[in-house]
């Protein structure tokens, strides 16, 4: 499962590693809607929270469907700025129909529909699945899209002043503390692009991201629990770093808009930044009661195969098969001891699982 970018004929030079002031304000205010997703950032969202004024705190409680569960393509842009405001200029700029839609994307879908949908502002059954969407999530963001929908304009004009407001009562500190962490990650993968090639780069903004070549053409893979596609032939590709968006890795790749990929700035992975298919294989090797049983003793110590079938009353190619599934999985370790073969369990990696889990489905 994937998000595939295709880049065949694109020059190296469309594609940008840089910082978002807006994007990066968009996981800020994810991040106080959804603390639990961020363990990292306890001591920012709990002080933050707590100074939120009244009326800040209740209007964006009205507006968190927009970065919630997912985010509103608007907080992506394709053509980041220096700043907050001439990002938000270049909002304005957008016809309502293209802004409503953009913001009002806010399905946990697993993927785009293929040609786009339209505009809820022209389309009834477009209409339909935003108030439906929004109602879903309470009876505030329902009344916020009704807004929405009926006045686009003045609505706009709020969630200007909204984002704005935020970033006066804290993101203007915070980004001015986390610029400077995220306009040198952008450098260094671009100094990686530049020497060493697109492969290298991507490799460097995340292990989720790696780059696809053969006859066909060239595709950035995006390792996600989902399939979607696109391409950026006749386009650019944009990749935002972030600080307030890890563990997720989000892409943009919507109809009509250029592909955006933002992905959490260096540091230290809490998972061991395994692929999803990884993961997955681990689960399933763990889930037979008997292999489940094996590592019990393969926790302990280092034992042969003999030993483990006689601890359990099964033939010895049983228990060679249970372990070769484990080891396939890499949840295994086997050395040699004279004429004796010892398996034991890997503790770091089958320790790590939880979080690789939770890593892979917060990507």
């Amino acid at each position: 499962m994937s998000v595939t970018i295709d880049i065949t004929g694109l020059p190296h030079e469309r594609i940008t590693f840089c910082p978002s002031p807006l994007a990066e304000l968009g996981n800020a205010l994810h991040a106080l809607a959804e603390p639990a997703h961020h363990a990292r950032l306890h001591a920012w969202t709990t002080a933050t929270s707590a100074a939120l004024a009244p009326d800040l705190a209740d209007r964006l409680l009205e507006a968190e469907f927009m970065w919630r569960s997912t985010r509103s393509d608007f907080l992506m842009p394709a053509r980041p700025r220096e700043t907050l405001a001439e990002e938000l200029d270049d909002l304005d700029r957008m016809d309502d129909e293209r802004f409503v839609g953009t913001a009002l994307e806010i399905s946990c879908s697993t993927s785009y529909y293929p040609k786009g949908l339209p505009s809820p502002l022209v389309d009834a059954w477009s209409r339909r699945r935003a108030l439906d969407l929004a109602a879903a999530r309470g009876p505030r963001q329902a009344a916020f899209v009704e807004r929405m929908l009926a006045e686009p304009t003045a609505t706009r004009a709020w969630i200007r002043r909204l984002l704005e407001d935020c970033d006066q009562a804290f993101f203007a500190d915070t980004w001015r503390r986390v610029r400077v962490q995220l306009v040198a990650d952008a450098q260094q993968k671009t100094e990686l692009l530049r020497r060493k090639g697109l492969a290298e780069a991507l490799r460097a903004a995340s292990p989720a991201l790696s780059l696809e070549e053969d006859e066909h053409g060239s595709r950035i893979v995006v390792d996600k629990l989902l399939h979607g596609r696109t391409q950026a032939r006749d386009s650019a590709v944009t990749l935002l770093p972030t600080v307030f968006g890890w563990p997720h890795l989000f892409t943009l790749y919507g109809p009509g808009w250029q592909p955006v990929i933002q992905y959490p700035a260096a540091a230290h992975e809490v998972g061991g930044g395994e692929s999803v298919e990884t993961v997955k294989r681990r689960l399933d090797a763990l889930t037979h009661p008997m292999r489940m049983s094996l590592c019990r003793n393969l926790a302990r110590g280092a034992y042969s195969t003999s030993e483990l079938a006689d601890a359990y009353g099964i033939t010895a190619p049983e228990v060679s098969r249970h372990l070769a599934v484990l080891k396939k999985a890499g949840l295994v370790l086997t050395r040699r001891r004279g004429r004796y073969v010892l398996h034991q369990l890997d503790i770091a990696v089958v320790s790590r699982l939880g979080s690789d889990f939770l890593e892979s489905v917060l990507r």
